[in-house]
């Protein structure tokens, strides 16, 4: 089996001020490399034999301090677009509250957690896609297209019993728990910035499975 462990970046700016962000960037704040530290020191007794990360700067910053932290010769993570968070299209950079409201509210879904839990995070996706006017948001299926063929390569190019780090996003990762999760993961539960979720393959990549989501304690 092939382990895969997936890590929010740290805390960014616009994460600390409440807002979206997708495929714009802020760059890590000090508690943000505090949390990208605390989960390199976490997952410290695992030694990575591959990592990737978003193409992001806030994903690839994490991933090198994650890799600072680890047994492992690797210097730093290699970036991949497959790995790059959800685009949101004409909602970047919006206060999240207030964009959320305007999304789900018609529907009585005015939070991002009511969305997940009554759609699910292809739906969500899905609904957000619709409401950008712009028609720049990405929907499930463009989620779908670019995530599991580069999470099946990396699949790919690992062998039985070695471990991966890809440092990524919050929304994608929730995204991906979902695709594989049974119904004890709630992904509509908030993903902490430094948490770490794994998901657990067998070498060629047609079963996968989630074996915990969202973790931010020293069992990883």
């Amino acid at each position: 089996m092939i382990n895969i462990y997936l890590v929010r970046h740290g805390q960014t700016y616009l994460n600390k001020y409440d807002r979206i962000q997708g495929i714009a960037n802020a760059p890590l704040t000090v508690k943000g490399v505090a949390d990208a530290v605390d989960a390199g020191k976490r997952l410290s007794s695992i030694k990575f034999d591959h990592a990737y990360s978003s193409d992001m700067p806030r994903a690839f910053d994490t991933g090198k301090y994650v890799l600072q932290q680890n047994p492992s010769t690797l210097e730093e993570p290699i970036k991949d677009k497959a790995f790059r968070e959800e685009n949101f299209g004409y909602f970047e950079g919006n206060d999240s509250e207030a964009a959320w409201h305007q999304i789900g509210g018609p529907q009585g879904l005015n939070s991002y957690a009511k969305m997940i839990d009554k759609l699910g995070m292809g739906g969500t996706a899905d609904l957000i896609a619709k409401c950008d006017p712009y028609g720049d948001a990405e929907n499930n299926e463009d989620l779908k297209a670019r995530f599991i063929p580069g999470l099946r390569k990396a699949i790919e190019k690992a062998n039985d019993g070695e471990n991966i780090l890809i440092a990524a996003h919050g929304t994608i990762i929730r995204w991906a728990v979902d695709q594989f999760a049974d119904d004890s993961i709630d992904v509509s539960e908030p993903i902490q910035n430094g948490s770490v979720s794994k998901l657990v393959a067998n070498d060629d990549g047609s079963n996968i499975r989630v074996e915990y989501y969202n973790n931010t304690s020293e069992n990883v």
